[in-house]
C-alpha cells in the first residue's frame, strides 16, 4: 500500500513551489487552507468537483485581498494546488465554468433543477452534472470549501437573497435536502465564512488606515527636512552676504 502523504509532506511541497516568504498577515490563512485541502485530498471518500474548486478559488480570492506583493498571489495559488497534486489552471477553469453556468438563473430555476436532481434525473452542463453525481453518491464527502462554492453560486444567482437571513437559510436547507447532506452543518459553515469575511475586511481597513497614517507621517517628516534644508541654505546665504 502506498504511504499516505502527511501534512508535513504537503507543506514541503508547497514551499518547494513557492519559495518566497508568505506575508505574515496572510500566512495563517494560507497554511489553514493548505491543511484543509490536504486533509480532503487524502480522504478516501473525497472526490474533487467544480463546486469545491469554486470554493477554493473564492476563499483564496476573498482572503488574499490586498496581498503584497501582488505578483506573488499567482505563485501561492499554484503552489497550494500543486501541493495536493492538483492543477491551478483546472481549479480556475472549473470554477469559472460552473459560475458562468449559474449566471442568468433565478432562485426558482435553481430550486426546480435541484428538485429534478433529487428525483434522480441527470441534467446537462457542469453544474447539474456535478449536483446529480453528488445527490446520487451516498458517500459524498461534504467540506467547508464545497459550502463556500455553493454560497458563491447563490450570490451569483441572487446577491440580495444572501443578505436576507430567513430566505438564505430556507434556500440553503432546500439545497442540502436535494444534495443529501446536513443542512445544519452547511448553515454553520456559511455563517462562520461570512463572519470571517467581515473580520478580514475590518483587518484590511485597519491595515490600510495604518499604512496611510505612516505615509502621511513620512511625508510630513520629508517636508520638515526640506524646510530645514531651505532655511539652512537661506541662513548660509544671508551670512555669506553679510560677510561680503
Amino acid at each position: 500500500m502506498d504511504n499516505i502523504r502527511t501534512v508535513s509532506d504537503t507543506k514541503r511541497k508547497f514551499y518547494s513551489h513557492h519559495t518566497r516568504p508568505v506575508n505574515s498577515i496572510y500566512r495563517r490563512f494560507v497554511e489553514e487552507l493548505l491543511v484543509e485541502m490536504h486533509l480532503l485530498s487524502v480522504n478516501f471518500d473525497f472526490n474533487y468537483d467544480p463546486i469545491y474548486a469554486l470554493g477554493v478559488v473564492t476563499s483564496f480570492e476573498r482572503f488574499m485581498q490586498g496581498y503584497k506583493p501582488e505578483t506573488d498571489k499567482g505563485s501561492i495559488f499554484e503552489a497550494l494546488c500543486s501541493a495536493v497534486d492538483g492543477n491551478s489552471d483546472k481549479y480556475s477553469q472549473d470554477a469559472e465554468a460552473v459560475l458562468n453556468e449559474a449566471k442568468g438563473l433565478s432562485i426558482a430555476d435553481l430550486k426546480e433543477k435541484l428538485n429534478h436532481v433529487a428525483t434522480g434525473e441527470t441534467g446537462e452542463g457542469i453544474l447539474w452534472g456535478t449536483c446529480s453525481a453528488i445527490s446520487q453518491n451516498p458517500k459524498f464527502k461534504y467540506s467547508r470549501l464545497f459550502a463556500v462554492g455553493l454560497y458563491t453560486l447563490l450570490m451569483e444567482i441572487n446577491p440580495e437573497l444572501v443578505k436576507d437571513e430567513e430566505k438564505r437559510h430556507q434556500t440553503i436547507n432546500e439545497v442540502s435536502v436535494a444534495l443529501n447532506f446536513s443542512s445544519e452543518k452547511l448553515q454553520k459553515d456559511l455563517d462562520l465564512y461570512r463572519s470571517n469575511l467581515d473580520k478580514m475586511q475590518q483587518l484590511l481597513t485597519v491595515i490600510e488606515d495604518t499604512l496611510e497614517a505612516d505615509r502621511k507621517k513620512r511625508s510630513s517628516k520629508e517636508a520638515e527636512k526640506e524646510a530645514e534644508v531651505v532655511e539652512q541654505k537661506s541662513s548660509e546665504e544671508e551670512q555669506q552676504s553679510e560677510n561680503e
